[in-house]
């Protein structure tokens, strides 16, 4: 796969965007914003308007399914991908609910991360 689009990645922890950013950068060779929170990540949405974003669920400032709201309610065309380390499924239905493409938890192995992006990609992108 080689992708390469826009991609907005939001997590309040630093080692988890840079451990994803490592995995995306192995599916081509998007740009890559990030953000700290949710709050920040909707100014940079609307500013930078990226193909896809990755969006931790539990944040401080503006969660993530306020902010996967939010960014629907600007960009109904918004392809985002929830991530998380909670096993809360009424939270991953929720965002399902809310038109998050997919769900991915953090403590996944690299390997099944990097398929469910290009499985995501795949299906929401026609890659030439």
């Amino acid at each position: 796969m080689n992708f390469n689009g826009t991609i907005l990645l939001v997590d309040d922890e630093p080692h988890i965007r840079k451990f994803v950013s490592l995995i995306l950068k192995q599916l081509g060779t998007p740009q890559l914003f990030e953000a700290g929170n949710g709050e920040e990540a909707l100014a940079v949405y609307k500013r930078e308007n990226p193909d896809l974003v990755l969006l931790d669920i539990s944040m401080p400032l503006m969660d993530g399914l306020e902010t996967l709201k939010k960014i629907k309610e600007f960009d109904p065309d918004a392809v985002v991908i929830m991530l998380t380390s909670l096993v809360n499924r009424q939270s991953i239905e929720e965002a399902l609910a809310n038109g998050a493409a997919n769900y991915i938890r953090k403590d996944t192995p690299k390997e099944e991360i990097s398929r469910a992006l290009t499985e995501t990609i795949d299906e929401c992108f026609t890659l030439e």
